[in-house]
């Protein structure tokens, strides 16, 4: 992939920001927001993000579609597909309950596949400006600046764990095996904030359920290009196409292992 590409998609994220995200924050009015499903809310700003970057990134790459969260939700066929031809998933909110309540821990998010593996991905932070970027085999980056997950070891690991969505039986265990870590908490709410902190040494792991392609295939690629570990709870390979639950990123292999024998092994 050419280093245009990389920065035409960063241009259009920073320019979606600057002129529908960034205006809105905590200015939100009461018919901007309205509950998609049961407990996923949705804003103006979500649609509008995706709707301007829905053309322009098919553009970009001739031959290619995009899936978008919001469009998905309408039509959940979009997702058949995910491992053939070019594909751009777009998350154009990740954290909305985060942005309803005026809360900043938010990010817009953008991967290209190529038959099911994830090429690139971005990650803004369309609040301070900070872009993260990673293209398979080449690295990651924040803005000009080459990341590299630091190497913790695989004791007192403080880690993510995504609860909400969790069967209650496997819930209730996870909750009961917490004493065998340093620290646990629930995150940001925004996995676009949560693989750049994982990235920083500011968590070292991840649990997560619900594995929607928009939310994990660009943070995925930026862990393991900045030297990180992704797999599913059975140690499998993570693909975007493959709707399975169940994921479990780490700053390295070793803390991986650790965290799923802490918390996931029988």
């Amino acid at each position: 992939m050419n280093t245009s590409l990389t920065a035409r998609v960063a241009e259009l994220l920073r320019q979606a920001a600057a002129a529908i995200v960034v205006p809105r924050f905590q200015r939100l009015q009461h018919g901007d927001i309205e509950e998609k499903s049961p407990g996923e809310m949705v804003t103006i700003v979500d649609r509008e993000v995706e709707a301007l970057l829905t053309p322009a990134l098919q553009a970009l790459v001739p031959g290619s579609r995009v899936v978008g969260e919001e469009a998905s939700a309408l039509d959940a066929r979009l997702l058949q597909g995910l491992d053939h031809g070019a594909v751009w998933l777009v998350d154009p909110l990740d954290g909305t309950s985060n942005f309803i309540v005026g809360r900043p821990q938010v990010a817009m998010m953008v991967a290209l596949l190529r038959d099911g593996q994830t090429l690139a991905g971005w990650i803004l932070d369309p609040l301070r400006g900070t872009l993260c970027s990673a293209e398979s085999g080449a690295g990651a980056w924040q803005d000009d600046r080459r990341l590299q997950v630091s190497t913790p070891g695989a004791t007192a690991l403080s880690g993510i764990v995504k609860t909400r969505y969790l069967p209650d039986g496997l819930k209730q265990e996870i909750e009961r095996r917490t004493t065998r870590l340093h620290q646990l908490h629930p995150g940001s709410n925004a996995a676009g904030v949560d693989y750049p902190a994982i990235v920083r040494g500011e968590s070292d792991f991840a649990v997560y359920w619900r594995t929607l392609a928009w939310d994990h295939a660009p943070g995925t690629l930026l862990l393991t290009e900045a030297g990180g570990h992704v797999a599913r709870w059975d140690g499998s390979p993570y693909r975007p196409g493959d709707d399975r639950t169940g994921l479990l990123v780490a700053a390295s292999a070793q803390v991986w292992e650790a965290a799923r024998h802490a918390l996931l092994d029988d």
